[in-house]
């Protein structure tokens, strides 16, 4: 059975608008990453080394008028801040989940309550997307020489490209052949669209 939200949040108006989802991990495992589940992704083996936090929040989130439900973030505080600023919010972290992950991916809690299992599994996957392993010039995975980790990083896109490139060129001009024939291929698991509410998404595009 799929993770869910807790009712507290959406019942009790003195709850945290941020909630750790504990059992996510576990589930993730079970359902992506072991090889005997039928919904294993070999793409997401590097995570199997990776520290992932997951987020429930009832806070509503948008930009530029699409609503944003789920995000994929770095665990480590990111961009200019103080060293105070930077270690509040280390704190808040740990205090969430007990160390401060690889990764942070926030879910909409309304919205997952709400979506169908084929709706929830390609919104987290998606997320799962983000969370790479970064490579060197050969693309190789890299890894660190210190602790023998992965060393990760925020993934983008395979491709970014407008339809009018694509009808007016073709998808060979426009460099997006292989995803046009696996959008042509059966679905393997089931359809769902959320590329365009994912919160990762949007701030790349900004």
């Amino acid at each position: 059975m799929r993770p869910a939200p807790p009712s507290s949040l959406f019942e009790d108006i003195n709850s945290a608008s941020f909630l750790p989802a504990e059992d996510m991990p576990k589930w993730i495992e079970a359902t992506f990453l072991d090889p005997a589940s039928p919904l294993h992704n070999e793409e997401h083996a590097h995570l199997a080394h990776a520290q992932i936090g997951f987020l429930w929040t009832v806070v509503q989130n948008s930009r530029k008028g699409r609503r944003i439900i789920g995000q994929c973030e770095e665990g480590k505080p990111q961009g200019a801040m103080g060293k105070w600023a930077r270690a509040r919010a280390e704190m808040q972290v740990k205090q969430w989940f007990g160390f401060v992950p690889d990764f942070i991916i926030t879910l909409d809690a309304e919205y997952c309550r709400q979506c169908g299992d084929a709706e929830f599994m390609a919104l987290v996957e998606h997320e799962l997307y983000h969370a790479a392993q970064e490579t060197d010039a050969f693309g190789a995975p890299k890894f660190s020489r210190s602790t023998g980790r992965p060393i990760f990083t925020i993934r983008g896109h395979d491709v970014e490209e407008f339809v009018g490139v694509v009808r007016r060129y073709g998808a060979d001009a426009a460099g997006i052949r292989a995803i046009v024939d696996a959008a042509n291929r059966p679905p393997e698991i089931a359809r769902a669209q959320i590329a365009h509410a994912c919160g990762t998404c949007q701030l790349r595009v900004a």
